[in-house]
Formats: structure tokens, C-alpha cells, sequence
């Protein structure tokens, strides 16, 4: 175990490497690689908000609920799931804990009433409070990414992107991940589902909840391998998903055989531990060689730079000057508006006012709300669109199981590779933005049109793009206004998710499927507890045409944003973080440097002082009188 100031006590007797179990597992769990595993399992629960296809038809049939209203449902969800600003500006100022705790509390109270309400253990409540219940559940998972997510960007700010894209990953996964585990749990019961979104995120959160933290950033130059081995686990993780969901629609499995799947997924999901032991116990092995043989340090010493000129009195200041500095100090409203319009060069640290009003940020968040408006309308619809287009309850769960891998392949491609090649090609993020959106609209046009046997290559093609869009997202705000407000930022950028949402899911294809539906039932409006059916391909025809229209729009605002932003791409952005970092190492290794010449200095006095008592000792002996007096 390695202590601070270069001793090693423990570890070794001196020559050989000697490793105490209990010190090395302390050194894991207080290592950044563990607290990146801890981030994946909170992640892989706090996704639950991307099956609510699979409980909404409960919602609709035990409260009675058209579609229009299951959609204004969705709509809160979409906003409690995006709108994290709270979340953000509480970890601005308190420790990753405190967020996770409060979004551990807020999740288990919003899911545990929605259980309640559509097992009819409670009375039904009224839609606007079923709507807090949801918005209040799925707002918790902002405070999950929040306390999780934003922590990690900030502990690997040299592999944001691959961070980002693993950790975004496990929640495209977590979908997929939680239905395995509730077959295990409560059975073919999807009323159960939501119970089970209730307590397991919560648990995994407050497990975690004092590993999750800031800790000193080191300089990793090229992609980690750990990095890549998590990527090949999640791979592994998601191709087992796929099996197991292509098997379990054509064969009927049993409960026992629900719950070895659901163990080869737990199995999976901790697999990363060995991943983390092993890179730890690389370090404390390097760390030790280090210590046994010690390299020269070799320190700059910079010259003194010249003395700043002294302020001149105010007798001796121009008018002009003092007016101005009058002015300033006596508004300082003034002062903070003129600062909110003179931002920083891109990639420095903005205000959180600066990166508002920024003309990027504004270019950002609308292309953000025509690109996930449009793919979350038709995940949130998608049970209803196979429904509609005649698909079996079977291909339908399939089609979410889809969606749910996709999305994760989505994060993951667009974090790696968007990473690799701004890397190496100084490829910029934005185009690769804009290239997502134009591939989404395949799948919008699919759905419109109803071709046949389509819906499964449009779920493929919407969960690819909607999970692709994410990391982009949240990289390119950490890249362009830097990381110092990063948690409020990070949150602001994911509100134009249910504002898209709400556009073109409630306000378009829920009032367009619902006026088809009358059409088909002859202007007959539902009654109470029955539900509002539409059937035919021009029940989301028109909805989707829109829907297509409006990415294209995106698409082509972000070239804008493209255009802008090709000179901060084409040259290193992550120049200051390795400056950084190699000042604090220099800095680190000095005050290492000083305590050793210490040190030895101590030690040279304290032989001399041995060496002048042993010279005394013999004079007494030679010039004694045999009695161990001097002479």
C-alpha cells in the first residue's frame, strides 16, 4: 500500500513485492477504475424510463386513459428524465453523494405510488398527480447521471468520449437488463415491472453511494486498455442480451430458465471487477518497481518574471478610467451582463450565463430537439405503432428489445469511434451529429410508409440514432465550454429532450392518432375504461412525415454549428488538461524532492552524531584506567 510522502509499509519487506490482501482491497475500492465500475451499475438501472412502452399499456387499461392522455404521461416523464438543471446546480455545490442519495429517495417515492396506483392498492389518482409520480420518478435518474456520469467525465476529461459513450451505453442496456431481471424475479407480471424500477436503483445507488467522487486527474496519454476491455465486456453483455430476447419470443421459458439467464446477465455485469483488480494490481506493481529504483528527477526552475507596475494614483488617472472604474464597482449587474455577452475562447472554462446565450448553445439544443424529439416520439409509441400496423404482442416486445440494444450500440459506436477520430483525424464532433440525424430519418420514413416487415429494421435504425446523439451531445458541451460547470451544463442540454418530445409527440402524433381513431370508430369518443384503438398505416403516416421534415431541418441547423466550431476542432483540445496534469505531477514530485533531501539530511546528522559517540567510546577505552574513566 503505497502512503503519501513515497513509504511503503506493508507491501514488502524491501526486495521482494510482498501484497497484504486487505490493504490491496482497500487501494481497489478507493481507486478511480473501481469508481468507473460503480458508475456502470448505476447506469445499467437508470435507464428505466426507456421501457415504459412495456407498462404503459397497464397505465392505459387500469386508470382508463386515452392516448392522448398516455402521451401527455410521457410527456412528464420525458421532462422529470431530462430536465436535470436541479440536479446540476446541487452538485455544483455539494459532494456526488448528496445527488445520488436525493435521486435514490425521489426514485423509489415517484415509481413505488405509480405501482401502488395501477395494482389498485391505492385509489386512482388524478392524471396530474399520476404525472408528478412519473416526472418525480424519472427525474431521479438526472440525479443519478449527475452524481455518476459527470463525475467520471471529470476524473477521464483526456477519454470523455469513451467515457461517455460505455456509461450512456449501460443505459441503452439497462431496458433489456431489468426485463431479463424481472422474468427472473416476478414472472410474466409487467404491473411488477414498475415495482421492480422502484427499489433496484435505489438499492444500487445507496450502495455505491460514497464511491462515487472527484479525484485527481493523471495523465494517461493514448486510450487506457481497461477502457477497451470494458468495451468488449459490454459488447459480450449486449450480444447475450439479443440471443436471449430472439430465443425467449420463440420458445416459452420457464421460470427457472428466466432466472439462469437473469444470472449470466449479473454475471456479465460484474465481469468489469476482474478488469479493475487487474489494472490495479498493474499500478501498485509499477508503483512499487518505481519506489526500488528511483529515476534522477530533473526540475526547470523558470526565470522570475518581472514585477508588475504599480497602479497609479487616482490624482494621476485619467478621467475616462475612473469613471469607468466608478462605474463598474458601483453595477455590478452592469459588469456581470457585459461579461455574460464577452464569453472565452471555445474550450475554456464559460459561466453558466456565458454558455446560455452562447449562439453554439442555441444551435446545440435546437438540432437536439428535432433529432431526440423525433426518435423518443417513436420509441415512447412504438408498442402502439406495431399495434397499429398489425404486428403480433410478441414482435412488439421485440421491437423494444430492439430499440434498448440499439440504443446501447448507438452510445458506444458514437463515443468510441467520435473519440478515435477526432483523435487521429481531427474529425469534429458536430458532423458526426449531423450524420445521425440524416440516418434517423430512414427509420421515420420506414414507419410512415408501413412497409412491410419494415418495423424491425426502423426499431434498429431509431435505437442506433437516438443512443448516437447522446454522447455527441454531452461531449461537444464539454469540449466547446469546458468542464468547470459542466453538471448544470450537462443537464441544460438534455431539456431539449422533452421539449421535442412534447412538440411532436403529444402535440402531433397523439393528436393525429387520436383524430384517426375517431375517424375508424365513426366520431364515437371512448367512454370510460375503454381504450381508444387505431388501426391502418395512416394512423402515423402523417405524424412521421413530419416528424422526417423536421430532422432534415436539424440536420442542416448543424452544419451550422459545424462551420463554426472547424478551427477549435482542427487543433488539440486537450492540450490544457495534459499541461495541467504535468504541472501537478512536477509539483507533486518537488515537494517529493525536498522531503527526501530532507530526509538525508537527517540521516547524515544523526551518523555523524553516532560516529563522533563511538569515537568518544574508544578514547575512554585506551586512555581509561581499566575503570571507564578518561584520561
Amino acid at each position: 500500500m503505497v502512503f503519501a510522502g513515497g513509504s511503503c509499509r506493508g507491501a514488502g519487506d524491501g526486495d521482494g513485492l510482498k501484497l497484504d490482501p486487505c490493504r490491496f482491497a482497500v487501494r481497489v475500492v478507493r481507486g478511480r477504475w473501481f469508481m468507473l465500475f460503480s458508475s456502470f451499475l448505476i447506469m445499467a438501472a437508470a435507464g428505466a424510463t426507456y421501457i415504459f412502452s412495456i407498462y404503459s399499456k397497464d397505465i392505459k387499461a387500469s386508470l382508463g386513459y386515452d392516448q392522448s392522455t398516455l402521451n401527455t404521461l410521457s410527456f412528464f416523464k420525458d421532462l422529470g428524465a431530462n430536465v436535470g438543471v436541479l440536479s446540476g446546480l446541487i452538485n455544483e455545490v455539494t459532494p456526488p453523494w448528496v445527488v445520488l442519495a436525493m435521486g435514490a429517495s425521489m426514485n423509489l417515492f415517484g415509481y413505488l405510488m405509480i405501482y401502488l396506483a395501477i395494482t389498485g392498492r391505492t385509489a386512482p389518482p388524478h392524471v396530474w398527480l399520476m404525472c408528478l409520480y412519473i416526472c418525480v420518478g424519472a427525474n431521479s435518474q438526472t440525479f443519478a447521471n449527475t452524481g455518476a456520469l459527470v463525475t467520471c467525465v471529470k476524473n477521464f476529461p483526456e477519454s470523455r468520449g469513451i467515457v461517455l459513450g460505455l456509461l450512456k451505453g449501460f443505459v441503452g442496456l439497462s431496458g433489456a437488463i431489468m426485463t431479463q431481471l424481472y422474468y427472473a424475479i416476478y414472472g410474466d407480471d409487467s404491473k411488477s415491472l414498475v415495482l421492480l424500477i422502484a427499489w433496484l436503483p435505489a438499492a444500487i445507488s445507496i450502495v455505491f453511494v460514497h464511491t462515487i467522487r472527484i479525484m485527481k486527474v493523471e495523465t494517461q496519454g493514448k486510450t487506457p486498455k481497461p477502457f477497451f476491455c470494458f468495451l468488449y465486456i459490454s459488447i459480450a453483455l449486449a450480444t447475450y442480451l439479443l440471443i436471449a430476447i430472439v430465443i425467449e419470443k420463440k420458445v416459452t421459458f420457464s421460470h427457472s430458465e428466466y432466472s439462469i439467464s437473469a444470472a449470466v446477465v449479473m454475471l456479465l455485469l460484474l465481469l468489469p471487477l476482474a478488469v479493475v483488480v487487474k489494472e490495479e494490481f498493474r499500478v501498485f506493481k509499477q508503483t512499487m518497481q518505481d519506489l526500488q529504483n528511483p529515476q534522477p528527477l530533473a526540475i526547470a526552475i523558470e526565470k522570475p518574471s518581472p514585477p508588475e507596475p504599480l497602479p497609479l494614483p487616482e490624482s494621476k488617472q485619467s478621467p475616462s478610467a475612473t469613471a469607468t472604474a466608478g462605474t463598474i464597482h458601483k453595477n455590478p449587474v452592469v459588469s456581470c451582463v457585459g461579461d455574460m455577452f464577452r464569453p472565452p475562447d471555445r474550450g475554456e472554462d464559460y459561466s453558466i450565463l456565458q454558455a446560455l446565450v452562447s449562439i453554439d448553445m442555441i444551435i446545440l439544443f435546437f438540432a437536439t430537439i428535432c433529432g431526440v424529439g423525433g426518435t423518443l416520439t417513436a420509441i415512447d409509441n412504438m408498442g402502439q405503432i406495431g399495434e397499429s400496423l398489425g404486428y403480433p404482442k410478441r414482435s412488439i416486445a421485440t421491437f423494444v428489445s430492439l430499440i434498448s440494444i440499439w440504443n446501447y450500440a448507438g452510445r458506444v459506436a458514437s463515443g468510441f469511434a467520435s473519440e478515435i477520430f477526432l483523435t487521429k483525424y481531427k474529425f469534429p464532433r458536430p458532423l458526426m451529429l449531423t450524420a445521425v440525424l440524416v440516418l434517423s430519418c430512414v427509420g421515420h420514413l420506414l414507419i410512415a410508409f408501413g412497409v412491410s416487415n419494415s418495423l424491425y429494421f426502423a426499431s434498429v435504425v431509431i435505437g442506433f440514432c437516438f443512443g448516437a446523439q447522446w454522447p455527441l451531445l454531452f461531449a461537444i458541451i464539454s469540449e466547446i465550454f469546458g468542464l468547470k460547470y459542466y453538471s448544470t451544463l450537462y443537464n441544460f442540454g438534455g431539456v431539449a429532450s422533452p421539449i421535442g418530445s412534447y412538440i411532436l409527440n403529444v402535440r402531433v402524433a397523439g393528436y393525429l392518432y387520436d383524430r384517426e381513431a375517431l375517424k375508424q370508430n365513426n366520431g364515437v369518443r371512448r367512454r370510460n375504461g375503454t381504450d381508444l384503438t387505431c388501426i391502418g398505416v395512416e394512423c402515423y403516416k402523417l405524424s412521421f412525415l413530419i416528424i422526417t421534415a423536421v430532422t432534415v431541418l436539424g440536420a442542416l441547423v448543424s452544419l451550422v454549428l459545424v462551420w463554426r466550431t472547424k478551427d477549435f476542432y482542427k487543433g488539440d483540445i486537450y492540450a490544457k488538461f495534459r499541461e495541467q496534469t504535468a504541472a501537478a505531477e512536477i509539483d507533486m514530485a518537488a515537494g517529493n524532492f525536498s522531503l527526501d533531501r530532507i530526509d538525508g539530511e537527517e540521516e547524515a546528522t544523526q551518523k555523524k552524531k553516532n560516529a563522533t559517540s563511538q569515537d568518544e567510546a574508544e578514547e575512554v577505552v585506551v586512555n581509561g584506567n581499566g575503570n571507564g574513566k578518561r584520561a
